[in-house]
C-alpha cells in the first residue's frame, strides 16, 4: 500500500462537466467510475451535508470492487450538525449517520472520518467538550480533526490529540490574524493534509457561495512548498492523506494530480478536457486516451 495518498474532496459537481468528465454525459456515465482512476482517496464530501444514503454507499463500493483498484480508499466529513451547528444531537442521529460509514468500513474501503470545524470555532471550555463528545461519540473509526483558528495550537490540546490517538489536519488556507497557517503535525497512526485555496477575497465574504470559496487554482511553486512538507510528515507517519479541496471547475483535481508527480516524478494520468482546461498539465500529465480509456 502506498505510503502516501493523493486524492480530491467530492467526485461529481454541476461544474466539473466538460471538465472533468464529458458535457453532455453518456446515458449510465458514472463519475466515480473515471475518478477512481486518476487518484488514490476521495473525501466524500456529501456526508457534511446529511447523512449517507446506504444504498448509495453500496453502489459506490461495488463500482471501486468492479474498477479492481485494491488501494483505494475513502474518508468522509463528519454531519455539519456537530461541527458547524451549537446545539445538542439525539443518539439516534449519531446510529443513523454511523450506518453509511459503518458499510464502507465493512468493505475495507474507508480510511477515516474527519470532523471539519469552522475558524470561528475558537478554543474554548465548551468547545472542547463538544469535541471530546464528539471523539466518544465516534471511537470506533479513525478520526482526524480540522481546526482554522490558531488558539487551537496549543501543546495540552496537541498532547490530548496523541494521548487518543486523533489526527491533526495540516492545512492550506487563506491567511488572516489568527489563521492556523500550515503545518506539520503529527498526533495519530495517519496523517492528514488538506488544501483549500487561497482565495482570500471570498473566504469571508458575506453571501459568498461555496464554489466562489474554493476558487483557486494552485501554481507548482505553491504546491511545491508543500512537497517538502508531506515528504517529512511521510517520514514520521504510517499513512499520509492529501486532498485538495479547491474543487471548483475541477481545479483541485487538476491540482492533485500536479502533487502526485511532484512527489513521485511519474507522469499522471488525466481527462483530455481536463488538459486543455489547465494546459499547465501537459508537463504533469498525458490524456487518458494514452492509456486506452476512451470516453
Amino acid at each position: 500500500m502506498s505510503k502516501v495518498k493523493f486524492g480530491i474532496a467530492g467526485f461529481s459537481y454541476p461544474d466539473w462537466e466538460g471538465i472533468v468528465y464529458p458535457k453532455p454525459k453518456p446515458k449510465g456515465f458514472e463519475p466515480l467510475e473515471l475518478v477512481i482512476k486518476l487518484v488514490d482517496v476521495i473525501e466524500i464530501n456529501s456526508s457534511f451535508y446529511s447523512p449517507l444514503s446506504v444504498n448509495s454507499v453500496e453502489h459506490w463500493i461495488k463500482i471501486v470492487k468492479n474498477q479492481n483498484q485494491p488501494e483505494f480508499s475513502f474518508t468522509a466529513k463528519l454531519w455539519q450538525k456537530w461541527t458547524h451547528q451549537n446545539q445538542d444531537w439525539a443518539k439516534s442521529e449519531v446510529e443513523i449517520f454511523k450506518a453509511g460509514l459503518q458499510r464502507i468500513l465493512e468493505s475495507g474501503l474507508f480510511a477515516g472520518l474527519l470532523a471539519q470545524f469552522p475558524f470561528s470555532f475558537h478554543e474554548t471550555k465548551d468547545n472542547f467538550q463538544r469535541l471530546k463528545r464528539i471523539a466518544e461519540e465516534f471511537k470506533e473509526f479513525p478520526l482526524w480533526v480540522e481546526m482554522r483558528h490558531n488558539s487551537w495550537l496549543q501543546d495540552w490540546f496537541l498532547n490530548w490529540l496523541k494521548e487518543n490517538n486523533i489526527g491533526f489536519i495540516n492545512i492550506d488556507q487563506p491567511i488572516f490574524p489568527h489563521s492556523i497557517v500550515p503545518t506539520e503535525i503529527i498526533t495519530a497512526n495517519s496523517a492528514y493534509v488538506r488544501l483549500h485555496g487561497r482565495n482570500k477575497e471570498n473566504w469571508f465574504k458575506e453571501n459568498a457561495q461555496t464554489a466562489e470559496r474554493y476558487d483557486y487554482f494552485y501554481e507548482r511553486n505553491e504546491l511545491g512548498e508543500w512537497i517538502e512538507r508531506i515528504k517529512r510528515i511521510a517520514q514520521n507517519t504510517n499513512q499520509l492523506y492529501v486532498i485538495c479541496n479547491n474543487h471548483f471547475q475541477g481545479k483541485g483535481l487538476a491540482n492533485s494530480l500536479m502533487l502526485k508527480f511532484l512527489f513521485s516524478q511519474q507522469k499522471q494520468i488525466a481527462p483530455k478536457c481536463l488538459i486543455e482546461r489547465y494546459p499547465v498539465l501537459k508537463e504533469f500529465c498525458q490524456p487518458m486516451e494514452a492509456q486506452g480509456a476512451l470516453f
